[in-house]
């Protein structure tokens, strides 16, 4: 698979990495450095199958385009096909490509055989492919075809999409698949994708072209994401009448933690709206340094979208845009949103992937989903770059699985074919397959669930911050001095700076912390106890995995490898259900790795 960094791109001789304006989506004249050196190395090979894999915002849709163009331009091809998971992106294509000179219908339908002769090429979902995919086939053989598979693993997504784009496109002339999250939850493989047989007779896709998030970060291609992270204590009734408390991100059984994260996204609680507002001073002051920047907040449903737009609505004193899934105006208010300079958005599912708005800076992650997919694409909403300096803040619920994806969002995947069943700490796949089930019954019980669950109450309280792979921050109240300044982060940071400030501010919260428990520690028994407080073990738990994170980063090494070595060292339970002692034994032991440069 080629680096970015492993030949420069053969014309024009010097490029930047980034736009140097701030271009509309599929309009800039100059490629980047990673279009421009894929688009080199796909003119070499002239495959009939390339799959290119770039992260979120990087502009898989200019690449798509610019190889569109040439193919066209040199009579490789006569017309193009995209296919994309959703009906608001076809628009989107068409728009992209006029300004690119190509044009494509994006109202074609299968059923109806011919379009328009101004017209260049079309564009089509999966889903309409599926359902007639013998006159998809006929059209591809009548004349030399490209074929753009937009988000392709949305291919396997049910075997009558598969099925359905390999009947239709397998005459194709050229086939150009695209993704940002190339992995998936299941066994399905993906039309037209290579798989390779790797250790343990496990296949994994293999990509011709790599461009990921940690690369496009410091190509300044794509923001970085600060996750501001908020627990708090729930309340809720069971089916059978018992009242339940717990306080989210403290270590529950699956069950206890799917209720006790719905009962946090409860419009009527207080937990939602506290974070609507801290979110919202958010914005106030990333839009000191970009006066357009917007907010989403991403919903499970479109009730609760509604209720959410109300809280939202009270707060800023300005109705958001309200995009619901199955609105024929949706498209339109995405694209008037986008170009307009309203301060939120709330969707359900609808933006979660492939749709473009640039001014996107402020995020609230609101949905019972939490999959590595569903919050890859949620995360790509927020981290297209326009200029150098802007940065992305994406608020997340205190759940052990989406810290975790938030701390890994450097890393890379491949689709994964008869993996084992693992359920070994910090691997995500290994966990992958029950969540998926999870959010599937979740979503789909309906008024059945309704009935087994009430929310009683929740109130919201500042966790931490996540970046890079490292957690930040001591905890507090709302309002609270570390809060607020986490809050109050310049809106305009290069990563290096967003880093600094972050260290800055950790130091300044276990500063205060230290002074309190002096302060108390000269009224009380100093005496210390075999178990701390949950805030304690909360502390020692955040520092072990800042730690780990900084040692993955040094190493390479997988969190859960790190996790798994401390305690194969020291013994014990995962860190979720370790003891006081047995978290500062291991921090110790990292320190120790750290001080002693072990490889």
């Amino acid at each position: 698979m080629p680096s970015v960094d492993s030949h420069a791109p053969a014309t024009p001789a010097v490029l930047p990495p980034a736009y140097p304006d701030r271009a509309a989506w599929g309009t800039a004249s100059k490629l980047r450095a990673w279009q421009a050196e894929a688009l080199k190395l796909y003119l070499d090979q002239q495959p009939k199958d390339f799959l290119a894999v770039a992260t979120p915002g990087a502009g898989k849709t200019t690449f798509a385009l610019t190889v569109a163009s040439e193919l066209l331009h040199r009579r490789v091809i006569e017309r193009v096909t995209v296919v994309t998971p959703t009906e608001h992106l076809k628009v989107q294509w068409a728009e992209a490509a006029d300004r690119a000179g190509i044009a494509i219908d994006p109202a074609f339908a299968g059923r109806r055989g011919k379009t328009n002769k101004d017209f260049q090429g079309v564009a089509v979902t999966y889903a309409g492919v599926a359902v007639n995919p013998l006159a998809f086939r006929v059209r591809t053989e009548r004349l030399r075809t490209l074929v753009i598979l937009d988000e392709v693993h949305h291919g396997g997504d049910a075997l009558s999409w598969g099925d359905g784009v390999r009947e239709a496109f397998e005459p194709a002339t050229r086939r150009l698949a695209l993704t940002g999250t190339p992995f998936r939850s299941d066994d399905n493989p993906i039309p037209f994708v290579t798989y390779e047989e790797g250790p343990g007779g496990v296949a994994r896709s293999k990509a011709d072209y790599t461009y990921g998030y940690g690369h496009a970060l410091r190509d300044h291609v794509v923001r970085p994401v600060i996750f501001m992270s908020y627990s708090g204590e729930m309340r809720w009734r069971t089916k059978a009448g018992d009242e339940v408390a717990a306080r989210l991100g403290e270590p529950l059984t699956k069950d206890l933690t799917a209720q006790a994260l719905r009962t946090a996204l409860d419009p009527t609680g207080e937990w939602m709206p506290a974070v609507l507002s801290a979110a919202d001073k958010r914005l106030t002051e990333v839009r000191r340094h970009m006066p357009d920047a917007g907010g989403l907040v991403i919903s499970g449903d479109q009730n609760t979208a509604r209720a959410y737009a109300k809280v939202l609505r009270e707060l800023t004193g300005e109705a958001p845009t309200v995009v619901l899934s199955d609105e024929k105006a949706a498209s339109k208010k995405i694209a008037k949103f986008s170009e307009g300079e309203q301060r939120w958005m709330v969707a359900v599912r609808m933006v979660s992937e492939g749709v473009d708005v640039p001014r996107l800076a402020v995020g609230v992650y609101a949905t019972p989903t939490s999959t590595p997919l569903f919050f890859a694409q949620a995360v790509g909403r927020f981290v297209r770059a326009r200029k150098r300096g802007e940065t992305a803040s994406v608020f997340v619920p205190s759940v052990t699985r989406l810290l975790s994806f938030a701390a890994d969002m450097e890393a890379e995947r491949d689709h994964v074919l008869g993996r084992k069943n693992s359920r070994e700490d910090g691997d995500i796949f290994g966990l992958e397959d029950d969540l998926i089930a999870q959010a599937n019954k979740t979503e789909g019980a309906g008024d059945d669930l309704d009935a087994k669950f009430e929310a009683l109450g929740s109130d919201a309280s500042f966790d931490r911050v996540v970046f890079d792979g490292g957690d930040y921050g001591t905890g507090g109240e709302l309002a609270s001095d570390e809060e607020l300044d986490f809050l109050g982060l310049p809106g305009l940071l290069e990563p290096d700076q967003v880093r600094e400030l972050l260290r800055e501010r950790q130091a300044k919260s276990i500063a205060q912390q230290k002074r309190s428990q002096r302060t108390v520690s000269d009224k009380e028994d100093p005496t210390p106890t075999e178990l701390a407080t949950h805030e304690q073990i909360a502390l020692l738990r955040r520092e072990l995995n800042g730690l780990v994170a900084a040692w993955h980063h040094r190493t390479g090494q997988p969190h859960g490898v790190i996790h798994n070595d401390l305690r194969r060292k020291l013994g014990g339970p995962a860190a979720a259900h370790a003891s006081s002692t047995q978290l500062r034994e291991r921090i110790e032991l990292i320190r120790d790795w750290a001080t002693q440069r072990r490889a």
